[in-house]
């Protein structure tokens, strides 16, 4: 009957010795957990770093517009002749010019040739009355130089006024001049001589020197040509 008896009270030592540590380890744990409770924690302020964002800098660059050159397309590439090969034979046309043209024929249908044309320039407008008329160029003074009394009228005793009729070109000059009212006695002769020899500042119309056609009255009296 022992053996059973020592079993027993060895599995009650256990149960007692695993309630004791239980209740050390329980101890021990609420021993630590007061003693950190009661510790105070200190922050010392030189050792607190105080950490600053850093602005972000934005940088703007300016862009510079670029412009695009349109280059010119390249040439097109030269093509690269093919060699004909010298055994094939071209085939020759053969013109019958007795059968499809006939020389002499053509040319007899051709038109004669337009006759030259003998047509003369159209005439250029003669103006009566222009912007600005002609004016004679040294007055009256240069006409009467060279009028001559006719011996004729003189002894006639004739005196009296011819109209002469000319036209003035672009250059001045008298042109195609007439007797549109004479009195005789070599009066209108001498009238027609003296024209001739003046001249005139062309007369103008829109600003260029244009054909005028004039009329000039020339007196001849004896008590002038006395003196």
């Amino acid at each position: 009957m022992r053996g059973p008896v020592k079993i027993i009270d060895r599995k009650n030592d256990l149960k007692k010795g695993y309630l004791i540590r239980l209740e050390i380890g329980f101890i021990l744990s609420l021993l630590i957990f007061i003693s950190a409770s009661k510790m105070n924690i200190y922050t010392s302020g030189d050792d607190e770093s105080i950490v600053i964002d850093r602005q972000e800098e934005v940088f703007i660059e300016e862009i510079v517009q670029t412009k695009q050159e349109l280059k010119a397309p390249p040439p097109p590439r030269p093509k690269i002749p093919v060699e004909v090969p010298n055994d094939e034979i071209l085939d020759d046309e053969f013109i019958d010019l007795d059968s499809e043209l006939d020389l002499e024929e053509t040319f007899m249908e051709l038109p004669p040739p337009p006759p030259p044309s003998n047509e003369e320039e159209p005439e250029q407008e003669v103006f009566v009355i222009v912007e600005q008329m002609p004016e004679l160029i040294g007055g009256i003074a240069s006409l009467n130089k060279h009028i001559t009394y006719p011996e004729m009228a003189r002894k006639a005793g004739i005196e009296g006024r011819v109209i002469v009729q000319f036209i003035i070109d672009k250059e001045g000059n008298v042109n195609d001049p007439e007797v549109v009212r004479g009195i005789g006695g070599g009066c209108d002769e001498a009238a027609l001589e003296a024209v001739k020899k003046i001249k005139f500042v062309p007369g103008m119309q829109r600003g260029r020197p244009v054909l005028v056609k004039y009329s000039m009255p020339i007196n001849f009296t004896l008590k002038e040509s006395n003196s």
